[in-house]
């Protein structure tokens, strides 16, 4: 069944033109206000997270950050040449956008619509996307947010879950950002102005002189180049924040505004490894040395319920497994009594976590959540009568999030590459699709979007279930029935192994109908699926061990394809499967180097086809944005992140004035 009755699924391109909201997508740190963005290819809640377990001891001391020697700023300047970049207000971005392109229609005529149509759609999000007047907003309003699971940590830089990007997005710091277009700039909330030098091995960067934390000292550029350091010991455990930053060789405060990154190459990628989270060194300079998980001590512990916040909001109260609640902080726009920037549109932002999305579409129903994604049959079949239009509406958009099944290339069952190419043929992808998928998400061949520039033009065909193929693939490997049970095996180290594993999956309707389709599918063929449902946490504790056979996962796609070198480069910390070919380590390593786009493109190309080629994992679909809002709400602005995950997403959210 399509998204709307009686229409196909909305044409990509078509809807990409008529919003002006498609580039790539990455569905990573929330922006809003002042908050960062981070750029680094994220989870797709709550399946991939981005941080490796603690070891119980630490390794040895961290070295070669600590051993750069800067230049005197006085001769960085006098060779540097240095190019003025970017520095612009996110929410000045989108009143631009939208001052060229008028509503369609009236907020109360948006208001009365059903979203069964394309032109629908177009009426719900040419109206009530707007952006507020002046006097407009509700500024002592609440929102109440939906996210699926709790926070592992309240630290930006231990960052790994989706929740933990959208609700840090508005606690942390940054300097950097990027538009719904991926195209980067500097916060001109916090940065007076952004310099690259000619031979692309330098950033300087001058900060505002009226940062403060929420405790009330200073944030400066000491914080940006302390924070470098910890991110750089091997010691703490930031897989995700480390990818990128680890190709600069160094970060010089050289006075309490002036921050130089110093590059080891003049690579293409500079612009995003440049933009990571930053932590209060006067906070954890003490902690770091002594607790290098930045969890485990005791001031750490407490650092968790009551951390100091950098961005517009800060966390008031934490109910764990049920709510966390944000305030807008007074310090971020009113320093020394005098107004620095613009108060976020609410005073207060409750997350409600509920796992269970039809118990959230309850909440969303009863008035007691403002916005959550839907599920297909949620939005085909739950959201289509008068009652949920009486307090909500709903909006659609492309977005570029993928699902797969992953395969622990670790384990003896999916070490072998025909192994994984039989498991990709043996699953009946078009009655997922159709049954399960309810015919709104397409097929998907592979790791990077088909119309994003680093895709290439050959066209990777999605994989159709042939269970010949399959049984043929398994032959070759070896995965026969010698013992005639109905169950394929196969000795290794001397003994008859039968080929029975454990699909993982968090606590979903839709994943489990998924995997259980699966299972039903290798039954077919001789195979011996169980589908084990675990909760988020536990799930995620099992992805950073690698102590898990299979699972059903997704990721967004990053702003560069280079923030997706440590899913599949040899040995790096979020290549969960294990995954080893030495030509993709190669491409990674020339595609950074790589300045025209046209010759990148090229290289990426290659990986998508050599990962086609090994089946790491079983690429299932592209899943669109489909989200539920409260008719209270106004300002949700698409991208290829969806409506939140670019800058300033969340924080062009508002409700209006009560008259």
């Amino acid at each position: 069944m399509p998204p709307y009755p009686g229409q196909s699924v909305p044409d990509r391109g078509r809807l990409c033109r008529r919003f002006r909201a498609v580039a790539l997508l990455v569905l990573v740190a929330t922006c809003g206000c002042g908050s960062r963005v981070d750029d680094r290819t994220p989870p797709v809640e709550p399946e991939a997270p981005a941080t490796q377990a603690a070891t119980a001891e630490p390794a040895s001391p961290p070295t070669s950050p600590l051993d750069f020697e800067p230049p005197a700023l006085e001769a960085l300047d006098r060779d540097a040449k240095w190019v003025d970049r970017s520095v612009k207000d996110a929410i000045a971005i989108v009143r631009h956008q939208q001052a060229n392109e008028p509503p369609i229609c009236t907020v109360s005529e948006a208001l009365a619509v059903m979203n069964d149509s394309p032109e629908a759609n177009a009426t719900i999000l040419s109206a009530l996307g707007r952006l507020p007047t002046d006097g407009e907003a509700d500024l002592n309003a609440r929102i109440d947010r939906h996210v699926a699971g709790d926070l592992g940590s309240t630290n930006p830089i231990l960052i790994s879950s989706t929740a933990e990007f959208d609700i840090l997005g508005l606690t942390g710091f940054g300097l950097f950002s990027y538009d719904r277009d991926l195209e980067p700039f500097a916060n001109a909330e916090t940065v007076v102005h952004w310099q690259t030098s000619a031979d692309g091995l330098s950033d300087k960067v001058v900060m505002r002189d009226d940062l403060v934390w929420s405790d009330g000292r200073p944030i400066t550029a000491h914080d940006i180049a302390f924070t470098y350091r910890v991110i750089m010991d091997p010691r703490v455990p930031v897989p995700a924040v480390r990818s990128g930053t680890d190709q600069m060789r160094g970060v010089h405060a050289y006075d309490d505004r002036t921050i130089v990154f110093f590059h080891k190459e003049p690579l293409a990628t500079n612009v995003w490894n440049i933009n990571f989270p930053v932590l209060p060194r006067h906070v954890y300079e003490p902690t770091w040395e002594r607790d290098p998980t930045l969890k485990d001590s005791p001031e750490h512990v407490a650092l968790e319920e009551q951390p100091v916040s950098g961005g517009p909001y800060e966390i008031v109260s934490r109910k764990r497994g049920q709510e966390i609640v944000l305030r807008r902080r007074a310090s971020w726009s009113e320093v020394k009594g005098r107004k620095v920037r613009d108060e976020p549109f609410f005073k207060d932002i409750r997350f409600r976590i509920i796992e269970d999305p039809n118990t959230a579409l309850l909440a969303l129903r009863s008035g007691n959540i403002d916005e959550m994604i839907l599920q297909p049959e949620q939005w085909t079949t739950q959201t289509v009568d008068d009652d949920y239009y009486r307090l909500n509406t709903k909006a659609t958009a492309p977005e570029w999030v993928s699902f797969h099944f992953a395969w622990n290339i670790g384990t003896p069952f999916f070490s072998d590459r025909r192994v994984r190419r039989a498991m990709s043929y043996a699953f009946d992808h078009d009655r997922m699709l159709e049954k399960i998928c309810l015919g709104m998400y397409e097929p998907c061949a592979g790791a990077f979007p088909p119309k994003s520039w680093m895709a290439g033009t050959k066209r990777l065909d999605p994989y159709k279930q042939d269970l010949d193929k399959a049984e043929a693939l398994l032959d070759e490997a070896g995965w026969t029935d010698h013992d005639n049970d109905g169950v394929r095996d196969k000795e290794i180290d001397g003994r008859l192994v039968p080929f029975e594993f454990t699909m993982l999956v968090n606590q979903q309707p839709f994943r489990i109908a998924i995997c259980t389709l699966l299972k039903e599918n290798l039954e077919q063929i001789g195979v011996v699926v169980n589908v084990r449902p675990v909760e988020v946490t536990a799930l995620q504790d099992m992805m950073q061990k690698k102590n898990f056979q299979a699972c059903i996962s997704g990721w967004g796609t990053g702003t560069d394809p280079d923030s997706s070198e440590n899913i599949w480069k040899t040995g790096e910390m979020r290549n969960y499967c294990g995954y080893s070919n030495p030509e993709v380590d190669r491409l990674f390593a020339e595609g950074r180097r790589e300045l025209d786009r046209d010759r990148r493109a090229g290289k990426y190309a290659r990986i998508r086809e050599l990962l086609y080629e090994d089946q790491p994992y079983t690429w299932l679909f592209w899943r669109n944005s489909f989200y539920g809002f409260s008719k209270e709400l106004r300002g949700y602005v698409f991208s290829p992140r969806g409506p939140y995950h670019y800058s300033p997403g969340a924080g062009s959210l508002w409700k209006p004035r009560q008259e």
